[in-house]
């Protein structure tokens, strides 16, 4: 991890959590995993402070503990979880778009809380509904239920890892740490709960409508453990990761072809959305005649229009869709990870022409086909003049864009120059490398100070 990025996540904990979680934080990513004692013993701090701090950031599945084979607990950051509190605003307005407001407040205190029960999140929802509604209306327990039941048949939300009952009570000593289990079969089953009620306004300090001998007695029913005690729900990130590919695997197909093809492509990733992992190299396939039925009431197309598009996606060169099969009119699956590379592909070379004009672009994409070529084949290939090549490769080089890899040939054993071996160094252009610079720039662009301060040890 560089500098810039404990940097950032840094500043993102120290927001978020204040001064100690942040402490704790960083020292966990700068040092890896550690038990608490030694924590406590590193940081300066209390063991209650760090035990605290642990328990926020536990919480907010930002760090996570196993038990050692010497009894000992030890504690590890995830540090892509941090940097993943960026995007937060972006998972908030994506639930708003899909499920309204009530998608976005559910999502939004699932964030802000870190896991909740569902009878938890649901209360407070209506609740900060009322608030927003004109006097004298409400909103009733069961409408927001019912977008918690969406957001988790579509795997928006998902079920924590929880201690496993035991049904007999044993004298022998508990564990230091609980292991936590994840039945998968459950992990988007809602409880059936009985919500009755409705959203409450916040009262006022001046308000003495409401009788204090009632408001005493509803403050003691609700000390009853729900029904969903012990059950607890967090945002499920990869899904929305997951709805931001699929948007832009659908908006790629539209801008290279046309609407129709991108609704076809639209839909044959919603068929699949649930049944495909997120990593996944392909969708599940899918016959021509299924995403006929699926298709939206407003595409009046023929099954022979369809079979045309599928057809026309599928002999594509970059490969989106692919066939798998010809059964049911034809299986059609669609190519995840080579969309994925031709977006990230597609990405890069843009940013290439922005940042160093189109001249270095086209010698950016002839790098990307060849792998690695010689200064001269560079000059050859690009019909570009010697001089000016030369310093569009120096300019890319010292960015980080493509690297020199230096030939293996030997003066010695091939009868050539100590200036022939020079000539024949490559220069070698590989995405990961690109990427990674990318990803650096995006870091430093999101820390206000990326560089650490004289005397700060360092985390590498």
């Amino acid at each position: 991890m560089t500098q810039a990025e404990i940097k950032l996540c840094s500043l993102l904990l120290c927001e978020h959590f204040g001064e100690i979680v942040e402490k704790i934080g960083k020292h966990l990513i700068c040092t890896g995993s550690q038990p608490l004692r030694m924590i406590a013993h590193d940081t300066g701090m209390s063991l209650d402070q760090v035990r605290k701090a642990l328990c926020v950031l536990i919480q907010h599945n930002l760090v996570t503990f196993q038990l050692q084979k010497r009894g000992l607990v030890e504690y590890e950051a995830q540090c892509g979880r941090v940097l993943r509190i960026l995007r937060y605003p972006r998972y908030i307005y994506t639930a708003k778009t899909l499920y309204s407001d009530t998608g976005e407040l559910i999502v939004e205190e699932l964030l802000l809380n870190g896991k909740m029960s569902m009878s938890s999140v649901v209360k407070k929802v209506a609740d900060r509904l009322t608030e927003t509604m004109e006097d004298g209306k409400t909103m009733d327990y069961g409408e927001v239920s019912n977008t918690f039941v969406r957001l988790a048949d579509t795997h928006f939300v998902q079920r924590c890892p929880s201690a496993p009952e035991n049904p007999e009570p044993s004298e022998a000593p508990l564990p230091p740490a609980p292991t936590l289990v994840l039945n998968e079969k459950e992990m988007y089953t809602v409880p059936r709960l009985n919500l009755v009620g409705k959203g409450k306004r916040r009262h006022s300090d001046n308000d003495d409508s409401e009788p204090k001998a009632k408001r005493q007695k509803s403050n003691t029913d609700s000390k009853e453990p729900p029904a969903d005690d012990g059950i607890y729900w967090q945002v499920n990130i990869d899904r929305f990761h997951q709805h931001f590919r699929d948007q832009a695997i659908v908006s790629a197909v539209a801008n290279r072809m046309d609407q129709t093809s991108s609704e076809i492509v639209r839909t044959m990733l919603r068929m699949s959305e649930v049944t495909t992992s997120s990593n996944a190299p392909y969708t599940q396939p899918l016959s021509s005649n299924e995403i006929f039925r699926s298709l939206p009431s407003g595409y009046n197309i023929s099954k022979q229009i369809l079979d045309q598009y599928l057809t026309l996606l599928s002999d594509d060169p970059l490969e989106f869709v692919g066939k798998s099969g010809e059964s049911g009119g034809g299986m059609y699956v669609i190519n995840l990870h080579k969309a994925l590379a031709s977006l990230a592909t597609a990405t890069l070379e843009s940013i290439v022409q922005e940042r160093f004009g189109s001249r270095c672009a086209r010698i950016f994409r002839l790098l990307l086909r060849k792998k690695h070529l010689e200064q001269k084949q560079i000059e050859d290939f690009a019909m570009i003049p010697a001089k000016e090549a030369k310093e569009m490769m120096y300019k890319m080089l010292s960015s980080n864009i493509v690297s020199l890899q230096v030939s293996s040939f030997s003066s010695v054993s091939h009868g050539l120059s100590q200036e022939a071996v020079q000539n024949l160094s490559c220069y070698n252009k590989t995405e990961l490398i690109a990427r990674l610079e990318l990803l650096c720039t995006l870091v430093k662009r999101n820390t206000p100070c990326s560089f650490p301060n004289p005397g700060e040890p360092n985390c590498n």
